[in-house]
């Protein structure tokens, strides 16, 4: 159902954002979650992107996937600022050839937790650095909310298990079992899979000029590098729990009805 895109190919996404290679890596990581799961379900028609990334990047990859599955697209933010980053972020990757068959339609909403002003359902509700910048007493609404409006389900967030991750970035962050519990409060919805992802060989935080994100466009020695870390991460399931809890970006959670 998704197309075999390398780290390199979805760097030009990451560029478009204002990011590196790190934000790549965490793209392809998430594309190999999504992958087995989604074909195991009906291909989504209707996806809802529920919030944008509180810091990093703008979904691009999610438009990405929506692109490959031919769907149609709605971006809720309470951030006019995020969305209007999130619009001229896509024009850069169309300017480079990529997502110019996406034409999502973009949401201010008040409240991120009431979300009362959708009024239709969806197949496939997405999100991604979102849940954790929520109050705490909200989050558990939020899922709930999710949960209503979609037949599928599936949310990225920093981990909250990776002091190093979650202190460079400045970002809060859940342990797998915080998120677990949000979203096995609400019935109906049997979960499907968990896990921790985006473990990159480099440690956060590193910076790079603008000429070297460039170069690594088009240099052979980083294809070569990016080449590697693709099978690198194909490989990160195969680390012991205990490291992956400490060492991952990010725990996930995807289920369907």
């Amino acid at each position: 159902m998704l197309k075999n895109l390398s780290i390199k190919s979805l760097y030009v996404l990451a560029l478009a954002e204002g990011e590196g290679v790190g934000t790549a890596y965490e793209y392809f990581a998430k594309r190999l979650a999504l992958a087995k799961w989604l074909k195991s379900g009906r291909k989504p028609a209707r996806v809802l992107i529920a919030g944008l990334p509180e810091k990093y990047g703008c979904s691009l990859d999610f438009l990405q996937l929506v692109e490959e599955l031919g769907a149609e697209v709605t971006i809720v933010d309470e951030r006019p600022l995020h969305l209007d980053k999130l619009q001229a972020s896509l024009e850069l990757a169309q300017q480079e050839g990529w997502l110019t068959a996406v034409a999502p339609q973009l949401i201010a909403v008040d409240n991120l937790v009431d979300l009362s002003c959708l009024d239709t359902t969806f197949d496939l509700v997405i999100a991604s650095e979102t849940l954790q910048r929520l109050p705490a007493q909200d989050r558990s609404i939020y899922v709930a909310r999710l949960k209503g409006l979609a037949t599928a389900v599936a949310l990225f967030t920093p981990n909250g298990d990776n002091p190093s991750h979650v202190g460079i970035s400045g970002l809060s962050g859940l342990t797998l079992s915080e998120l677990e519990s949000l979203v096995a409060a609400s019935p109906y919805h049997p979960l499907t899979q968990l896990g921790y992802i985006d473990m990159p060989p480099f440690p956060p935080g590193i910076t790079r000029s603008e000429d070297q994100r460039e170069q690594a466009t088009s240099g052979k020695a980083e294809a070569i590098a990016m080449w590697g870390l693709g099978y690198y991460a194909r490989m990160e399931k195969l680390l012991p729990t205990s490291i992956r809890r400490k060492q991952s970006h990010i725990v996930y959670a995807l289920w369907r009805k």
